[in-house]
């Protein structure tokens, strides 16, 4: 005797969730934003082989979730991501945070209530009678002192002494618009804020050396200097007002967009 299908069978099968996995979205951001591996690595001390590994969600690399969640939040951060959903992801599809071991109940021991000390009168008669005599013996040897009342000296004449010449204080100088503004000449000088919204920036020197690679928060400014020349690249680039060698450049940067650019000394010019 065959067994039918029971109506469970034919149920509609929930709707799988058909947003990118959590390497995936970080690789198209990555790509989005322009970078490559090896920036986004050296941008964030995390190594390439990881990096490669989240791309393809294989998080066995991290050594755990709670590096596999730091690493994630580092990443998102570099290519401009909001790391928050993609941390409650991993958190859904890895068994969620360790929930915290509850400590052993703490029994207060019984207060003792201290017994209320009675007043102690006998103190408080000694002390009464001490300024009772204190008093009368000070009336008594006041009314014997003949009272002499001193004259007080006249207030010595002062001489009024003769208005100088005040010297007027050095006006202080107004502050300029740009602190950038003084700048040496035998140097170049690139000054960076981040007006509109947060940007990633990394900085180099003439021969490589790293100045800064990071986030540059809204509101926030790095001063780079270098001898010879300064390159940059600018994540966001619209979101960034750029004085170069004490001159503001008006770029035609674009929101989201990726700006790759060298100033050398003298007026500024993009490489």
């Amino acid at each position: 005797m065959s067994i039918g299908n029971s109506p469970e069978d034919n149920r509609p099968s929930v709707e799988e969730d058909d947003r990118p996995s959590i390497g995936h979205a970080l690789q198209q951001a990555r790509v989005g934003a322009g970078l490559t591996v090896d920036e986004v690595s050296s941008s964030t001390r995390v190594r390439i082989p990881i990096v490669h590994g989240i791309e393809e969600d294989d998080f066995s690399r991290c050594g755990g979730d709670v590096y596999a969640r730091g690493h994630i939040r580092t990443l998102a951060r570099a290519v401009g991501l909001d790391p928050e959903p993609l941390i409650e992801r991993y958190d859904a599809e890895h068994g969620g945070r360790p929930s915290p071991t509850l400590a052993a109940p703490l029994f207060e021991a019984e207060r003792i209530r201290p017994e209320r000390r009675r007043p102690n009168w006998t103190a408080a008669m000694v002390a009464a009678i001490v300024v009772v005599v204190g008093f009368a013996g000070f009336t008594l040897f006041s009314d014997g002192r003949d009272t002499q009342v001193a004259e007080a000296p006249a207030p010595a004449e002062s001489t009024p002494e003769k208005p100088g010449v005040t010297k007027p204080a050095d006006p202080k100088p107004d502050p300029s618009d740009s602190a950038i503004a003084a700048v040496p000449k035998d140097k170049v000088t690139v000054k960076l804020s981040a007006t509109h919204d947060k940007s990633w920036i990394s900085a180099k020197s003439h021969n490589g050396k790293l100045l800064f690679d990071g986030t540059l928060l809204k509101g926030e400014s790095k001063t780079f200097q270098d001898d010879e020349r300064v390159d940059l690249i600018l994540g966001n680039a619209g979101a960034i007002e750029l004085f170069v060698n004490g001159k503001k450049v008006d770029g035609d940067f674009e929101m989201g967009g990726v700006e790759r650019l060298s100033y050398t000394k003298g007026d500024p010019a993009a490489g």
